[in-house]
């Protein structure tokens, strides 16, 4: 039975395959259209997923929508009701809209299936999911688990913001929900706005900078009890009650209300253009350690209401990376396993693997260690056919290496002299994170690569952490814990033994740009402030070619760590095809691009076309 699941009309959009309940493709719209976070029909994501199948849409037995539209339309309407008449004219204006998108969702899916394949369109059978429910199958349908309890936490779906449920073989029980317009998500978003960046994107900036704040401060303190009195009841189990006076988002086109929080910490809303200041960052570890408290008690509620030893995750929530080692460490669970595209992306899985399992009864098979994500390299793979036409498209010279040992030794000795490498092998990833098939890799070892990545390469804010790749047989020389983290979805600490002695790890109170750039360890580009890292575990049988270039890294240097950084700039989506990564390639300062087993250098590049491609770009 073939099943294609689909998330859109709100961001991330993606389209799922599912082939008698094997994973075989999937991908999201951003990738195609070069849009970041494209709410779109996923036309291009879907049609791709069949074509790598080699299926039409009239070969699929349902097309599976990741929520249900009308009542997500019903929530609307009841949220503004009940706080009329405030919000009236954000109603009038949005009511088109929502009567086209989620009122009529089932003509927008079906007008969106006739541009995948003309004239199909009306013909597939067209089923729908719920949002947290989706969520919720694609955390523990694919994990190891033959029993877990299963957490989804986000911003909203229909009513839910957040569920505990429990899985068992091919059954999968949702429990308890926590409904609108009490979110967790909502909150940490509303502290992302307040903090300058921008919500449903800059939160894992709102994550980066809270290791920046004073842990030990007054002013961080009084912080969080502001936040726990006056913005958020946090219960015993986990459940939450927000003040809504203080909140915006129900009604408004803004997260929070006009100098509702402004008396409240003593400073307005940051700006994006507004520098930084310490009191911002002590707000970010205020309102993280916040977060950390309730995902702990929601999910220490879900062992104590299913017995189970294991705990699989999924919404937005769960890509916190800093909360959910809170969790492997403090929650009491054998073994966690998240989904690698936990946001909305992943519901386009999760609605059709439920399909499979829960409506058509089919088995599930686990052996309690592998997962069924194939290492998350789901996406389009790369031809050397399309990278041989961009070389010539471009006059790019590059040298061809078919032995994929000597490509590796090369490459690792360019890593070793200091060189950034764009990194582009097989299928691209699947979800938020780059694990290694289109990254951007580095030496971690020295001191000025996080300042020269941030500056030159990823034009980012220079406070934003990278994270580590490495062999995941050393991983506990180099980390601790060293437990897996092969999906980039947990921190660690780097080991006392590797970190350089006399070093500040918090350097209290200090402006953040007094605190970076500071060698705190032997693998100083990946260490955070707080001695944490971002940590990705690259294992033989997932990534067998990325696993022997960090072992050929290791024979030179002695060190099996690299930076790991998602092959992009700022604004854009990661790289798909080898155009895209040829264009990002001259559009930075990177050195090498690896497209597959050609290496392109910079310094033989023709520098008339890397002028023209960087006017075109904005670049120059």
């Amino acid at each position: 039975m073939n099943i294609l699941g689909i998330s859109a009309f709100y961001h991330d959009s993606a389209a799922a395959l599912v082939c008698d309940g094997e994973v075989v493709a999937a991908a999201q719209e951003e990738r195609f259209t070069r849009r970041k976070h494209d709410p779109s029909f996923p036309v291009l994501a879907a049609r791709w997923c069949l074509d790598e199948a080699g299926l039409g849409l009239g070969d699929i037995d349902a097309v599976v929508f990741y929520e249900k539209p009308l009542l997500k339309f019903e929530r609307l309407l009841t949220s503004y009701a009940e706080r009329a008449p405030r919000g009236l004219r954000q109603f009038l204006v949005s009511m088109p809209q929502w009567l086209s998108e989620k009122l009529a969702a089932r003509n927008s899916i079906r007008e969106g299936l006739k541009r995948i394949e003309a004239g199909a369109g009306g013909k597939v059978q067209l089923w729908f999911g719920g949002h947290h429910r989706s969520h919720a199958a694609s955390a523990f349908f694919p994990s190891p688990f033959d029993h877990a309890a299963v957490l989804t936490v986000d911003g909203v779906g229909e009513w839910a913001t957040a569920t505990i449920g429990e899985g068992r073989g091919n059954r999968l029980h949702l429990l308890r929900e926590l409904h609108w317009p009490d979110s967790v998500g909502m909150l940490y978003s509303a502290f992302t706005y307040w903090l300058g960046f921008r919500v449903n994107s800059g939160e894992y900036k709102l994550m980066g900078l809270a290791p920046y704040g004073d842990a030990n401060s007054e002013r961080t303190r009084n912080f969080e009890q502001m936040i726990r009195r006056d913005l958020v009841d946090v219960r015993s189990d986990g459940s939450i009650r927000l003040n809504r006076d203080r909140f915006d988002f129900e009604t408004g086109l803004r997260m929070v209300r006009d100098g509702a929080w402004d008396d409240l910490f003593g400073f307005g809303r940051r700006l994006e253009r507004d520098d930084i200041l310490p009191h911002h960052a002590d707000l970010a570890l205020a309102i993280q350690r916040v977060l950390e408290d309730i995902v702990l008690r929601m999910a220490c509620t879900a062992r104590e209401m299913t017995g189970a030893s294991n705990l699989c995750l999924a919404g937005g929530v769960a890509l916190n990376c800093v909360a959910n080692a809170v969790l492997r460490d403090r929650a009491g669970f054998d073994s966690i396993w998240i989904q690698p595209a936990a946001g909305d992306a992943g519901g386009a899985l999760g609605a059709a693997l439920d399909a499979w399992h829960s409506r058509c009864g089919g088995a599930r098979t686990v052996d309690g260690t592998g997962d069924r994500m194939r290492g998350a390299l789901l996406g389009p793979g790369i031809d050397d056919k399309d990278v041989e036409k961009v070389a010539r498209r471009h006059r790019a010279p590059n040298v061809h290496l078919e032995d994929e040992g000597e490509l590796c030794d090369r490459v690792a000795a360019m890593l070793a002299d200091g060189k950034v490498v764009g990194w582009v092998q097989g299928r691209m990833e699947w979800g938020p994170r780059a694990l290694g098939n289109r990254s951007i890799l580095a030496d971690a070892r020295d001191p000025e690569m996080q300042r020269r990545l941030n500056l030159k390469i990823k034009f980012r804010e220079g406070f934003r952490p990278f994270a580590p790749v490495v062999l995941a047989e050393r991983t506990g020389e180099w980390f601790e814990p060293g437990s897996p983290s092969p999906y980039m979805l947990f921190t660690a600490q780097v080991c006392a033994n590797r970190m350089l002695p006399g070093v500040d790890q918090q350097s209290a109170g200090r402006p953040w740009r007094q605190q970076l750039y500071v060698a705190r360890s032997q693998v100083t580009a990946v260490t955070h402030v707080d001695g944490s890292a971002r940590l990705q575990t690259v294992h033989a049988a997932t990534n067998p070619r990325l696993h022997r270039l960090l072992a050929a890294f290791e024979k030179l240097t002695g060190c099996p760590v690299l930076v790991n950084t998602s092959f992009n700039v700022r604004g854009e989506p990661i790289v798909c095809s080898p155009e895209d990564a040829y264009r990002c390639f001259l559009n930075t300062e990177m050195d090498v691009l690896v497209v597959g087993d050609r290496i392109f250098t910079r310094d033989q590049q023709d520098p008339e076309v890397i002028r023209l491609m960087r006017v075109g770009a904005g670049v120059d």
